[in-house]
């Protein structure tokens, strides 16, 4: 089954139809589901850098302070002891701690068309011929934005996700690369996290295709 959406032009206007699968884009909001997806990629994008050494990574500390008795004092094995002024830390955060949190690709595809579909329901998906401009120039994509989006001559974000395909999405990503509030993504690469984190979303028709194929292949494996 699949649902009929209209296709633009850079010119802002209609082109064409396209038919959508209803496995990607007539899908029911699933909140939960997109929250843990959510949470394992913004875990998997950290890394903990936060370090602080133990008695074992201190320098010195390796000749016993005192003899063990006779000296009246509490015996005492290293200068590098945690309860020393210059020691170990006791329980600090450790780099190589584990904060990634896996999500199997079943989940991930299953969120993304959740995501994808209540943008779609929401107005907040566009789908055109082709988004390649004429030189890949930060200002000319740039202006396709302004025209696409009617934005006003002061706004200086457009807070739009582009998905291209083909040999042009390349030089589409270097030209936007400076644009705030703008991303260019090829189809396999399209994400939950980035699919949610901008206001708009352009999207080939060609790129639609590619998309589609990821869930296809889900089916094809089961």
């Amino acid at each position: 089954m699949s649902l009929k959406v209209k296709v633009l032009n850079r010119e802002n206007k209609e082109v064409g139809e396209l038919e959508l699968p209803e496995a990607v884009f007539a899908r029911p909001w699933n909140a939960d589901l997109v929250h843990q997806v959510v949470v394992s990629q913004m875990a998997n994008r950290r890394k903990p850098w936060a370090h602080a050494k133990g008695r074992s990574e201190v320098s010195g500390g390796g000749r016993k302070p005192w003899r063990q008795k006779g000296t009246g004092r509490a015996r005492h094995g290293s200068i590098r002891s945690p309860l020393w002024k210059g020691g170990g830390v006791t329980h600090g955060p450790l780099r190589d701690r584990v904060v990634e949190k896996k999500i199997n690709r079943k989940m991930r595809l299953a969120a993304l068309a959740s995501v994808l579909s209540k943008k779609l329901r929401d107005e907040e998906i566009a789908f055109f011929d082709t988004l390649e401009v004429a030189q890949p120039k930060t200002k000319q994509v740039w202006e396709m934005l302004q025209k696409l989006l009617s934005l006003p001559p002061k706004r200086k974000k457009a807070d739009v996700l582009l998905v291209a395909a083909g040999e042009h999405a390349g030089a589409l990503t270097r030209a936007a690369r400076n644009l705030p509030k703008t991303k260019v993504l090829p189809p396999r690469m399209l994400n939950v996290y980035d699919a949610l984190n901008f206001k708009k979303i352009f999207i080939e028709k060609e790129a639609v295709q590619e998309i589609a194929a990821r869930y296809r292949r889900r089916n094809d494996e089961q």
